[in-house]
């Protein structure tokens, strides 16, 4: 059946278009084109990436913070060497200076007209009371000797310290054990190179009293920390066998680790009186 423009239907069956005035058969296919589904839409990203992406911010984070507390670490450290190794020698080196001037002042003075000065152990802690020599380790090599071993008033000022326990003794005593202690590094490092002696080196001690003059015997490159045997009358470990005049020169070891001590005995060869000079020594000014 077929009607004409104006008509209802073109063609027949079930397939019929039905037309509106003015429509043509183009406009009733773009209408049925219009209504066509839409593409189907993408599909979403895999739940799993999603949810990897909070678990690897936390580690980011983590990774972060751990970097820059070891970047923080780093620096206390850098800072605490700087501050152990070079700027306490700094200090330590202005300290004995300031503290030599005095003894130097002492050694100077003449000696009283009417009497020389009697010798006495009294001598308070923190005290200077001698210097020590050491013309092995170089022409102008000195150290301030300080009654004492405390860090903070003896040891850390850049100065020798001598032991005060029992069995140590003065170099003027009747016999006994000079023990002296002094730091290897940090603070004027005063003993670091107490490893480049030799047996048969001099040592000498200056005091008011007079000079008096040691030979070094034995070494022992590392004893345990606290034995003070080696510091005794008769040091254990020296090679001495009866009383005497004894001198113990002791210091930390391994450098920079001080697990250890590092300790020098002599045996006393000469001594002269008053301000008279040995051979061999050429004395502070």
């Amino acid at each position: 059946m077929r009607r004409s423009r104006q008509g209802t239907i073109i063609g027949g069956g079930q397939g019929a278009v039905p037309l509106t005035a003015g429509a043509d058969i183009d406009s009733g296919l773009s209408a049925q084109s219009a209504q066509a589904p839409p593409a189907p839409a993408s599909a979403p990203a895999p739940a799993p990436a999603l949810a990897l992406a909070p678990a690897l911010s936390r580690r980011h984070s983590f990774v972060g913070a751990l970097g820059e507390v070891l970047i923080t670490l780093g620096v206390l450290v850098a800072l605490y060497l700087v501050y152990q190794l070079w700027w306490t020698n700094i200090v330590a080196d202005r300290q004995v200076a300031r503290n030599s001037v005095a003894l130097l002042h002492k050694l100077a003075a003449p000696p009283p007209a009417d009497a020389a000065p009697i010798p006495t152990d009294a001598i308070p802690t923190g005290q200077s009371f001698a210097f020590l020599y050491l013309p092995a380790l170089g022409a102008d090599w000195r150290a301030l000797i300080m009654q004492g071993v405390d860090r903070d008033t003896v040891l850390n000022t850049g100065a020798v310290g001598h032991y005060t326990g029992p069995g140590t003794s003065f170099p003027w005593d009747p016999s006994g054990n000079f023990a002296l202690a002094g730091h290897r590094d940090g603070h004027g490092m005063i003993f670091r190179d107490l490893d480049q002696l030799k047996v048969g080196d001099k040592v000498y001690v200056q005091t008011q009293y007079g000079w008096y003059v040691y030979q070094l015997d034995r070494e022992s490159p590392s004893v345990p920390i606290d034995d003070i045997g080696v510091i005794a009358p008769i040091p254990a470990g020296s090679g001495y066998t009866t009383t005497g005049h004894y001198i113990t020169l002791t210091t930390c070891t391994p450098i920079y680790v001080d697990t250890s001590r590092m300790v020098w005995w002599g045996h006393l060869v000469d001594t002269t009186h008053g301000s008279q000079v040995p051979p061999g020594v050429t004395p502070a000014q």
